[in-house]
């Protein structure tokens, strides 16, 4: 049927058919609920008339058959006979009654479908009025066609029970029938329905009412769907002004808005589609086409507008959570997709890559986040720095939880890591190129981290210089670095991606600061324990004795003092260091007081000189470390 064929639009007809009917027609258009009650005699007449009306459409419907044989195999148009003018009357009258059409008997369909054939094949002829009031008739009949799809497309149902017998059908034919319906969310009666009224649009010359029907009714649909699973609309303007937080929150509802559309949404809409207009595949991919392009790219407007925002290092989980997105699907959406959807797949691509982008940015804004901390003031007790928590924690999340993804960014996109990073990375073992952290062997993510952790180190050592005790400034490297090698290797992913260079040169670090602790430390103290210049002539002078048990208690006393306000929180750290100490002062400490203690005068002089026992000191060095005020004298028996 062509389009040039309709008369005027369904809007246009509607607002004037009331007019074009006789008073006899609008009689029972004027009876409603709110007029009642009205006369017996009254109703039982219009109910006999209705019946009339059904029983003589019924009975003129072979004959119009038969007339309309005639006209589809004839060349030469025969006589229009009579029953064809009180046929279009009856019908007419039905229609104006503007009571429910639609049968399970699909009686309405058929009569539709015969108006139809009436207009396309007398349009012809020379009989204007007649094909005039049969185009009015179809196009008020297609406005209730229309407005029943409609209906039908906005009450998606499956709960509705299916009874075995309601249309005479066995329990597994309607079993079938409500699996092979369920994808569409329709209700198995339905389908058949949609399907039914799409055709005779169609046939009818209404293909464009009957598509733009079902695209926005479906689209929707969808969208109040994406509705209730927490996802909104957000244009780039809208997210740039918001506060992070507040956008993050819409993220994992668009992840998951975004999942259902590719691997549920989008497969069944096209199922949905492709059978309500069975018959007409170039129409119903089309169709397919503009529903999910215009939902497809709303999503994407969303991944467009988040990777807008200012970056900030926080931020990269969350960009990687929309990668994963966006790559995991992209599989699911080529089996969806047909050929047509090229431009589609491009989108997702370039969307993809620019949040991939995106993502190796913030991760190496990680180097500016540790060179912009220029804190001057060291941190209490030589504890481990807030900066090495932080990067520490962030790097290990990011292997633990990301590091696949992670690979696969800076895999794709290490050009962009090259370019944007600005450090040069040390070698470990000698100045072998292969051993370098840009080695072109290793993934461009481990050269990443590596280039982190060196930058870090040289942000610690420069901190360290901040303390002005030489032991202390160990103690603080010390505790960072043992917080870094713990989190390295408590990261099974990330131990593995760094295998054990960095740990062993860490390791060898770590033994260094201790060894010069300890040289600053406690061999100064085992430096009042010196024998020379105690024996003159072979004989002990107890002056200089005297002295040296003074100069140990006080400087043990000042190192109990001083170091029991030192932290080192990793308690292995913390007994390996007194375990050492013990190791050098107290075989020491005892070997002099059994050789020296019996020169002085037994009494008062040996209390004043001799403050500590071996135990005393071994119970004092458990003390240090702890970060609180150590006090010999409640320590002392």
């Amino acid at each position: 049927m062509e389009e040039n064929h309709k008369p005027a639009t369904s809007s246009s007809f509607k607002k004037g058919d009331d007019k074009e009917e006789s008073s006899e027609v609008e009689k029972p258009e004027k009876e409603t609920k709110s007029e009642q009650p009205q006369s017996q005699d009254i109703d039982d007449k219009e109910k006999e008339e209705r019946a009339g009306i059904k029983h003589t459409l019924q009975k003129s419907y072979d004959d119009i058959e038969t007339f309309l044989s005639k006209l589809e195999n004839d060349a030469e148009a025969p006589d229009i006979p009579e029953f064809v003018h009180k046929y279009v009357d009856l019908v007419e009258k039905k229609l104006s009654k503007h009571e429910p059409l639609f049968h399970d008997d699909g009686s309405f369909l058929k009569v539709v479908d015969q108006i139809s054939r009436l207009y396309k094949h007398l349009s012809d002829s020379d009989k204007a009025p007649l094909i005039n009031r049969i185009g009015q008739i179809q196009q008020q009949a297609m406005c209730y066609l229309e407005d029943e799809f409609r209906s039908l497309l906005e009450e998606p149902d499956l709960k509705q029970e299916v009874v075995a017998d309601q249309h005479g059908e066995d329990q597994s034919t309607l079993d079938q029938s409500k699996e092979e319906s369920n994808f569409s969310g329709y209700s198995y009666q339905v389908i058949p329905k949609l399907n039914k009224i799409a055709k005779e649009m169609i046939f009818g010359g209404y293909e464009s009412e009957c598509c733009e029907a079902y695209m926005v009714t479906r689209r929707n649909i969808i969208d109040e769907t994406l509705n209730k699973l927490g996802y909104e609309k957000i244009s780039i303007d809208e997210a740039q002004k918001m506060q992070w937080e507040m956008l993050e929150k819409n993220i994992p509802p668009w992840i998951k808005a975004f999942k259902q559309c590719t691997k549920v949404y989008f497969s069944n809409e096209c199922r949905l589609v492709e059978t309500v207009f069975s018959g007409y595949p170039s129409l119903s991919t089309n169709l397919f086409s503009n529903i999910v392009r215009g939902v497809f790219l709303q999503l994407l407007n969303f991944v467009e507008a988040v990777a807008t925002i200012k970056r900030s290092t926080e931020k990269l989980f969350k960009f990687l959570d929309i990668y994963d997105t966006l790559r995991d699907n992209l599989s699911t959406l080529d089996g969806v997709l047909p050929k047509w959807a090229e431009e589609l797949r491009n989108e997702m691509t370039t969307t993809r890559c620019r949040i991939g982008e995106m993502a190796i940015f913030i991760f190496c804004d990680l180097e500016s986040a540790i060179k912009s901390d220029t804190e001057k003031t060291p941190v209490p007790g030589g504890a481990v720095h807030p900066l090495t928590r932080y990067t520490m924690n962030y790097l290990k999340y990011a292997c633990d939880e990301y590091k696949e993804t992670i690979e696969k960014v800076f895999k794709d996109h290490s050009k962009i890591e090259r370019a944007n990073s600005t450090n040069k990375p040390r070698s470990y073992e000698g100045d072998s190129e292969k051993n370098k952290y840009d080695d072109e062997n290793q993934s461009p993510f481990v050269g990443q981290v590596l280039r982190i952790l060196d930058l870090l180190d040289s942000a610690l050592e420069a901190k360290s210089k901040l303390y002005k005790d030489i032991a202390l400034s160990c103690i603080f490297m010390m505790n960072n670095g043992r917080y870094m090698l713990q989190k390295i290797k408590s990261s099974a992913e990330i131990h593995q991606a760094m295998k054990d260079t960095w740990c062993r040169k860490t390791s060898s670090d770590l033994r260094n600061y201790h060894q010069t602790y300890k040289r600053e430390t406690w061999m100064k103290l085992l430096g009042c324990l010196n024998v020379e210049g105690l024996n003159v002539n072979g004989k002990v002078v107890k002056p200089v004795l005297k002295e040296r048990f003074k100069s140990f208690n006080a400087m043990f006393d000042d190192i109990h003092r001083t170091q029991s306000l030192w932290v080192v929180n990793d308690k292995q750290l913390q007994s390996e260091l007194r375990v050492s100490i013990s190791a050098i002062v107290i075989p020491a400490y005892r070997s002099f007081l059994a050789r020296f203690s019996g020169y002085l005068d037994p009494g008062r002089q040996t209390e004043k000189y001799i403050k500590f026992q071996p135990e005393d000191i071994e119970t004092f060095i458990d003390d240090l470390f702890d970060g609180n005020s150590g006090s010999m004298s409640r320590k002392k028996p």
